[in-house]
C-alpha cells in the first residue's frame, strides 16, 4: 500500500466517523452540547502546562524554519491566551442553541401551518494555519451548531492543535457524545488536504482558515461548497469631517493591536481637505510606534516615510506595516476600495452622518464601521462567542461566522389533511 492511498484511506474514514457522528449530534440535546463545551473548557485550562508545553515545541521548529514575526504571533499561546480559549469555550456553551430555532412562521390560505427552522449542516471541514485556537474555537462551534468537525491544522501548529483537540475530546466524553464529533487530521501530509476538498460524501461544507495561497487553493480544487474567507485588506478612510483625536485613537489600535490578524488597517486613505487642514498627526504616532509607512505621492513630504510602490495598494501586509495616500473625499475612498479592497471590513472616520451613510451604502465589504478600532472585526466582539472566520462571499454566510452561521434550515408544514387541487 504506498502512502497516497494510505491516505485515502484514513480520510475515507475520518469521514466515515464524521457522518455517524453528525447524525448523533443533530438530535442532541442543548444542555449535552453545552455541558461538553463546558468540561472541555475545564480540561483545556486543567492542560494549561501541556499546552504550554506542544506550543513551545511548535515555537522552536517555526523560529527554527524562519518563519515571520507576524507568523510567529499567530502560533504562539500564552497562558493568557489559553485563559481566552477557554472564555470562548465558555461563551459559546452559555450562547442559545441555534438549531431548531424557528426563524419565521405562517399560514397559507390553502390550510397549510409552515414553519421554518433551524438544522445542521452536518460535517464542516476547516482547513487551517498557524492559530493553534482555531482549533478550540472551530470544533466549539461546530458542536454547538449540531455539525461533527473535520479539523485540520497547519503543520507548524501541530503540537498545540493536538493538545488543544486532546481536551475538546475529553468534553465531548463527559458529555456523552462521540469522540468523533470533533475529529483532528493526524497527518501533516497535504494530500490529506486534497482529499477533503473532494469528500463530498462525507462533507458537507469546508471553512478555510489562512493565506492568499490556501484560500486560493480550496476555492480552485475544492468539489466541497466553500465558506470563503480572503484576505482582510482593511481600510480606513478619514474624512475632512473626521474628529482628530478619535481618528488618532482609532489608526493606533486598528493597525498595532495585533498587527498578524485580519481586522488589522492595511492601508489610510486620507481627505485632501483634512489633509491641507490638520496634516496626519496619526502616520507620525505609527512612525513613532515602528510602523514603515508607504506613502503615496502626496505624503512624500512627511518625515519617515517611505514611498509606496503599486503592489502597495490592495496588500495583506499582516506586519508593521501600512500603505497611506490622499484621495479626493469619499468618492475617491469608495473608488480606491473598491478597486483594491477584498470585501473584509473597511472603515470611515467622520462626523458627517451623510458621509457615512454613503460608506455604508455604496460599499460592500461583510463589515463597514464607523468612528472604530478594524480590530473589532471578530466574532468574539460581535457577541458570537468565537468564530470560525470571517466570510466574504455572498452566499449563505457573510461577516463572522459562528454558530448561528454554521446552520442550514428546513420547512415544517403542517395542515388538517390538505390536499391540492
Amino acid at each position: 500500500m504506498n502512502m497516497m492511498s494510505d491516505i485515502k484511506s484514513l480520510m475515507q474514514s475520518i469521514g466515515e466517523q464524521a457522518k455517524s457522528a453528525s447524525v448523533l449530534l443533530a438530535s442532541a440535546s442543548p444542555a449535552q452540547k453545552a455541558l461538553a463545551l463546558e468540561a472541555a473548557a475545564d480540561a483545556v485550562w486543567a492542560a494549561r502546562a501541556d499546552i504550554l508545553d506542544a506550543n513551545a515545541i511548535d515555537m522552536t521548529a517555526a523560529r527554527e524554519k524562519g518563519i515571520s514575526g507576524a507568523m510567529l504571533d499567530r502560533l504562539e499561546l500564552t497562558e493568557a491566551r489559553i485563559e481566552g480559549i477557554v472564555g470562548s469555550l465558555r461563551a459559546i456553551a452559555a450562547q442559545e442553541d441555534p438549531v431548531g430555532a424557528v426563524t419565521a412562521e405562517w399560514d397559507q390560505p390553502n390550510g397549510l401551518h409552515i414553519r421554518r427552522v433551524r438544522t445542521p449542516i452536518g460535517v464542516i471541514g476547516v482547513i487551517f494555519e498557524s492559530r493553534p485556537n482555531v482549533t478550540a474555537d472551530a470544533g466549539a462551534l461546530c458542536l454547538k451548531a449540531g455539525n461533527a468537525a473535520i479539523l485540520r491544522g497547519g503543520s507548524e501548529s501541530l503540537n498545540s492543535s493536538r493538545a488543544i483537540h486532546a481536551a475538546l475530546v475529553e468534553g465531548l466524553k463527559a458529555a456523552g457524545l462521540p469522540e468523533t464529533a470533533i475529529q483532528l487530521v493526524p497527518t501533516t501530509d497535504r494530500a490529506a488536504v486534497g482529499e477533503m476538498l473532494t469528500m463530498t460524501q462525507h462533507i458537507d461544507v469546508i471553512v478555510p482558515r489562512g493565506g492568499k495561497g490556501l484560500v486560493a487553493r480550496v476555492q480552485a480544487d475544492a468539489r466541497v461548497p466553500v465558506f470563503a474567507h480572503l484576505e482582510g485588506i482593511v481600510h480606513i478612510y478619514i474624512d475632512k469631517a473626521a474628529d482628530l483625536e478619535k481618528t488618532r485613537a482609532v489608526v493606533m489600535n486598528a493597525k498595532t493591536r495585533r498587527t498578524g490578524i485580519c481586522g488589522a488597517a492595511e492601508c489610510l486613505l486620507i481627505d485632501r481637505d483634512f489633509f491641507e487642514a490638520h496634516g496626519a498627526p496619526f502616520v507620525e504616532d505609527l512612525l513613532q510606534a515602528g510602523v514603515e509607512v508607504r506613502a503615496g505621492a502626496d505624503l512624500l513630504g512627511l518625515e519617515g516615510v517611505v514611498p509606496a510602490g503599486e503592489e502597495d495598494w490592495g496588500r495583506e501586509y499582516l506586519d508593521s506595516i501600512i500603505a497611506a495616500k490622499i484621495v479626493d473625499g469619499v468618492e475617491g475612498a469608495i473608488a480606491h476600495i473598491r478597486q483594491h479592497g477584498s470585501n473584509h471590513t473597511d472603515c470611515v472616520m467622520t462626523e458627517d452622518d451623510a458621509v457615512a451613510e454613503r460608506f455604508f451604502q455604496e460599499l460592500d465589504s461583510a463589515i463597514l464601521m464607523r468612528n472604530t478600532s478594524t480590530q473589532f472585526a471578530d466574532g468574539g466582539e460581535f457577541g458570537m462567542g468565537a468564530e470560525i472566520g470571517i466570510a466574504t462571499g455572498k452566499l449563505h454566510a457573510r461577516g463572522p461566522v459562528g454558530a448561528e452561521q454554521l446552520t442550514s434550515f428546513k420547512y415544517l408544514v403542517d395542515s388538517k389533511g390538505a390536499v391540492r387541487g
